[in-house]
């Protein structure tokens, strides 16, 4: 019997996973509320809630899970990439942890986890997972790629945003209209009322499978300026139709890449992870696709869209069958490719 505890603290989510077996027995999350009064992630305050929220945490994923830290068969823990105030955090607990059960530690990548969070099972859900070769459309507020995922630990990357990734652009964009932090969940939900094809907005022409949302921010910014100058009320009386439209762009943006993507690898199983794959607007496209083009999608459940420590537990898990422990003196790291 394997049993992982697993932390995630790479951005401002603390959050603690337990898994026996390859089964999720709990997965805890505390969210920070202090980032919105600054219209984004605040390192310094994002590190000191993660050593307020970490030991609470912890014990609360061992509770649930019905778990003592005595049974630990390892822990899991993420390296990177994100903020190195909150990963040192979680790093630091995670190897005293492990030193003092003296059990293994395990590594696990963050965009590793986002990809594999289609693996995880619980009891009570068993469904059926992507098979290898597979692709997968990783998007999120840092990062947006198309991955060739050849097995757990063979990742390949096919395409990557070469500037600003698509959560980042939807975050900056409901800042210039004043719509606050984090934005994508607020043009998700105005987007459902508004007219997609309203207004257009720059698509960038970039060769390859590489994105870029640089210009998309530009085009936006350039176009609320003209209209306000018309009607300083412009956003308030289009705000639904600008977020529709905005979400359109990006998810026309992501979809065209990942259509060529398939096209070219002929794997027509597709995956989507990351914090954007909770967007209804991508959602939808991804679905509509699988119905045009006979492709066979996965889609996470909405709890391992965002940063949790489930997806930690299930690479955790794959690797201690492997036997693929990390030295105790690793150090964590803020910047890395799968």
């Amino acid at each position: 019997m394997t049993t992982i505890l697993a932390i995630e603290s790479s951005c401002d989510d603390t959050s603690a996973a337990v898994m026996r077996d390859g089964f999720l027995l709990s997965n805890v999350t505390a969210s920070q509320a202090v980032h919105k009064a600054y219209g984004g992630v605040v390192p310094e305050l994002a590190s000191r809630a993660h050593q307020q929220n970490i030991v609470p945490v912890v014990d609360q994923a061992l509770k649930q899970a019905g778990v003592d830290k005595e049974e630990l068969s390892a822990v899991a823990v993420t390296l990177g990439p994100g903020l190195m105030g909150s990963l040192l955090v979680g790093v630091s607990f995670a190897k005293g942890l492990a030193t003092a059960l003296g059990v293994p530690l395990i590594e696990a990548n963050h965009l590793q986890g986002h990809i594999l969070a289609h693996f995880i099972q619980t009891k009570d859900d068993v469904h059926e997972v992507p098979p290898y070769p597979f692709l997968c459309l990783l998007v999120s507020g840092g990062n947006s790629q198309i991955v060739k995922v050849n097995a757990y630990n063979k990742l390949e990357i096919l395409g990557q945003t070469i500037d600003d990734a698509a959560g980042e652009a939807m975050d900056k964009c409901s800042k210039v209209m004043g719509f606050g932090y984090p934005g994508g969940p607020i043009i998700d939900k105005l987007a459902r009322q508004g007219n997609p094809d309203a207004y257009k907005f720059a698509k960038p022409h970039i060769p390859g499978l590489d994105y870029s949302f640089s210009g998309l921010k530009t085009s936006f910014l350039y176009f609320l300026r003209d209209q306000i100058k018309e009607d300083p009320d412009f956003i308030e009386h289009h705000k639904e139709d600008l977020a529709a439209s905005l979400e359109r762009t990006i998810v026309d943006i992501l979809m065209k890449k990942l259509d060529m993507a398939v096209k070219q690898t002929g794997i027509n199983h597709v995956a989507l992870s990351g914090g954007v794959s909770a967007n209804t607007g991508l959602r939808n496209a991804f679905k509509q696709r699988a119905e045009e083009k006979g492709w066979h999608i996965y889609i996470p459940r909405f709890s391992y869209t965002t940063d949790n420590a489930a997806m930690i537990a299930i690479t955790g898990h794959y690797k201690y069958q492997d036997k693929d422990f990390c030295p105790i003196d690793k150090p964590a790291y803020s910047r890395t490719t799968l």
